[in-house]
């Protein structure tokens, strides 16, 4: 198979064009290939007529041609050999195959796909999950959304599909990933029913309404191969004896939370699939001696523009095509602070929602369906922080105090806490969210009334002033960078675009540091994995790296 990049073709064109241009890349006839498969499709939307721009893998009709072909072209900067991009297991347990089964603890991307290759290769992993199935935990975010209930273990952060759900579904990533294990993901949502387009399209996304359905069919087929998913299961605690090379994990105590009762879950192999926001978890494992460091994460508000305004900024005259849907931006400013303002999880057509999940503080999330039809785009505008900005003390455990007077590990949990804390009084108490229009914001005046733009946040929005949400440096670069936004993309920074604050999960505030084995570097048997140890940053990500921990797994109890 040979790899050809940067085949341009106008929307329309015929089936038959596609192979004459891989023919006429190659310098070969068209009959001369046998079969070709899109990898990639993208539109560039930058000239009068709008292309499409393809990477295709063409298979010719002999091996010896293809190697004449690569040999003639070797060099060329759009031809080269196909990968290949199969999956392949590490091992596979023998039939009987003894010994305390792997547990997978959460059950997000990163869970889900951890728990599906230690199931593939016969391991029968065990998975706790402190939230519900997938449609019973929808119907607890509802809650939230219309009528400002909250249910701490059943909301967009817990629950089956983990915060990835409740997002807009993206399946792209910027990491990197020599043996496509993100092919790996995506094959695997599609064989469970997500649009095969997914596979092609160069910034593919699923939605929340379709990721349901494909949640469940991979957990069907977990279940299926010997696997056991056992919702409402929270790891209060883990179990370690001393060994001759330093402390090892020898289980989990789970707490059922219908009963209230804990349980003691033998195992040798614990992947901690935690998401970001599973605060209590973070804490119990420092508690513990599991050694886990501070990183730094972003904050910042939920911004939201008309989506017309966007796809006309971005598509120009091509705006509206139903073939490139709604438009996306990326957006990065370096302030005069020295802080970096960058847009973050942008959701063309979307909505903002309500992502807490401890009770009386307010959070913000963006959300998209698969049709990205809704009337206005959100993304979150954010700035960096470090653990220098994080407070030095930490009130929610009890741990002596740094000598050196550096954060606690914890830290940035803190800042968290007390910011989303602070956001839940400003939205007046009963989780609406505080918001102001950029003009005002930008200005430092509160604001009083909406423009043209209606909040999508629910319970709903209360305006004001959003200079108290987040510390001084913050404000200062992003009241910066929004006019230098609008420098990019016309109309960014218009008056009644509508700020929602605050954005404070970005990523987790911790990494809880692994070895070359992916396990903790203190205890063995612990497998740090995911978003919420630091290792991901999304849906896409954060499946990649539920595989290789599932494999580093696999290959301890195979020997392989």
């Amino acid at each position: 198979m040979i790899r050809v990049c940067e085949i341009k073709l106008p929307l329309g064109h015929a089936d038959a064009a596609l192979a004459e241009a891989i023919a006429s890349t190659l310098g070969i006839a068209p009959g001369d290939i046998a079969g070709h498969t899109v990898f990639k499709r993208s539109f560039d939307a930058r000239k009068p007529q709008l292309l499409a721009v393809y990477i295709v893998d063409a298979e010719l009709a002999s091996p010896a041609l293809e190697a004449q072909v690569l040999a003639r072209l070797a060099g060329h900067p759009h031809v080269a050999p196909a990968p290949d991009m199969a999956w392949r297991a590490v091992g596979h347990a023998p039939a009987g195959f003894a010994g305390p089964r792997p547990v997978v603890v959460g059950f997000g991307p990163c869970g889900i796909f951890a728990a599906l290759v230690l199931a593939q290769m016969g391991l029968r992993p065990i998975v706790l999950e402190r939230g519900r199935a997938v449609r019973q935990r929808t119907q607890d975010t509802w809650d939230l959304w219309r009528r400002g209930e909250l249910h701490p273990e059943s909301n967009v952060q817990f629950g089956e599909g983990g915060a990835g759900l409740f997002s807009d579904g993206k399946l792209y990533s910027q990491i990197k990933d020599p043996r496509f294990l993100g092919r790996k993901v995506m094959g695997e949502f599609v064989a469970a029913g997500a649009p095969p387009e997914i596979l092609v399209d160069a910034h593919p996304h699923i939605g929340t309404f379709k990721l349901v359905k494909v949640v469940e069919n991979i957990r069907a087929q977990i279940i299926a191969l010997g696997g056991e998913i056992r919702f409402g299961q929270r790891a209060v605690d883990i179990l370690v004896e001393p060994g001759a090379q330093g402390p090892c994990l020898r289980g989990v105590v789970a707490q059922d939370l219908a009963s209230g009762e804990r349980h003691e879950l033998r195992a040798d192999h614990v992947v901690m699939a935690l998401g970001h926001s599973a605060r209590d978890t973070f804490e119990m494992l420092h508690r513990r001696g599991v050694f886990v460091e501070a990183k730094p994460f972003s904050i910042g508000f939920r911004v939201e523009h008309p989506q017309g305004l966007i796809d006309r900024a971005r598509w120009g005259r091509h705006a509206g095509h139903p073939l490139l849907g709604a438009a996306q931006y990326r957006l990065v400013h370096h302030a005069a602070n020295g802080r970096a303002v960058y847009s973050f999880c942008m959701c063309p057509g979307g909505t903002v929602v309500a992502a807490t999940s401890e009770p009386q503080r307010v959070v913000t999330n963006g959300m998209s369906q698969y049709s990205r039809n809704e009337r206005n785009a959100n993304a979150g505008i954010v700035v960096g922080i470090a653990p220098a900005d994080y407070p030095v003390d930490y009130r929610h455990i009890d741990v002596p105090e740094d000598a050196q007077g550096r954060p606690h590990p914890l830290a940035g949990i803190e800042l968290q806490r007390r910011l989303e804390s602070g956001a839940f009084v400003l939205g007046g108490g009963g989780y609406e969210a505080p918001g102001q229009l950029v003009g005002d914001f930008v200005a430092g005046r509160p604001s009083r009334a909406l423009g043209g733009v209606m909040p999508s946040y629910q319970p709903g929005v209360r305006l004001g002033d959003l200079h108290a949400a987040l510390p001084g440096y913050a404000i200062a670069a992003l009241r910066e960078a929004f006019p230098a936004f609008g420098q990019k993309i016309a109309g960014f920074d218009m008056h009644d675009a509508v700020l929602t604050g605050v954005e404070t999960r970005t990523s987790s505030p911790i990494r809880i540091t692994r070895g070359d084995t992916l396990q903790s570097l203190n205890l063995r048997g612990l497998y740090p994995a995911g978003e919420g140890a630091g290792y991901a940053g999304g849906i896409l990500s954060a499946g990649v790296d539920g595989i290789k921990v599932g494999e580093a797994v696999a290959r301890s109890m195979l020997g392989a």
